[in-house]
């Protein structure tokens, strides 16, 4: 029997982010999948090690693999709406689940409950670093967008700053504070990093 879980997850990869704004670089759900997992990998190794967290890199990005992954099933609703209300937000909660019970549907019976907590993320320390590297990587486009002249994201980079701005977690700071400037270099300044530090 097959079984269709992955090939239905490969579809990520034609689920638009941004729908309502202008892009100058389209994303898709595949691609913020994979940045996002980098960085909440990045941002659990430098918690464990500095801070001394009770954690597991690799568990994070795993959860941070899978974090959109009932998108498939739902699309990417633009934030307006998402979280225009308490109860449209509740409302999509209630289908998010939905959805990631038809996701393990679709996965062998024995797979099932090991997959469960990657589409149904519990609350806790792992899951608060993933949102931290989900609300980052928004950031990252926004600078994108921004830096290519496009001012359809302004009044979204500003909201996205405050609200990194207001989370605790010194390894986030951190995260800001050595890897996101280098977000706004161009590719010269990239492979000449010391040289332009220097000057």
């Amino acid at each position: 029997m097959s079984y269709p879980f992955f090939a239905y997850l490969s579809r990520l990869k034609l689920i638009s982010r941004w729908s309502l704004m202008r892009n100058t670089q389209p994303e898709n759900d595949a691609e913020h999948s994979l940045q996002v997992a980098m960085i909440a990998h990045a941002i659990a190794v430098i918690g464990r090690d500095r801070y001394h967290r009770d954690t597991d890199p690799e568990h994070v990005l795993a959860l941070a693999v899978y974090h959109d992954a009932t998108e498939v099933m739902t699309g990417d609703l633009p934030t307006p709406v998402k979280y225009h209300s308490d109860e449209l937000r509740g409302a999509y909660h209630r289908l998010e689940d939905l959805s990631a019970d038809r996701l393990l549907a679709l996965l062998p019976p024995d797979m099932r409950a090991p997959f469960s907590p990657y589409l149904k993320q519990a609350p806790g320390y792992d899951r608060e670093i993933v949102k931290a590297a989900d609300r980052i990587s928004a950031y990252i486009k926004c600078m994108e967008e921004k830096r290519a002249g496009n001012r359809e994201f302004d009044y979204a980079a500003e909201n996205i700053h405050k609200s990194l701005e207001s989370i605790a977690w010194p390894e986030v700071r951190d995260f800001l504070l050595e890897f996101l400037p280098a977000f706004d270099m161009t590719l010269d300044e990239l492979n000449h990093p010391i040289a332009n530090q220097e000057s």
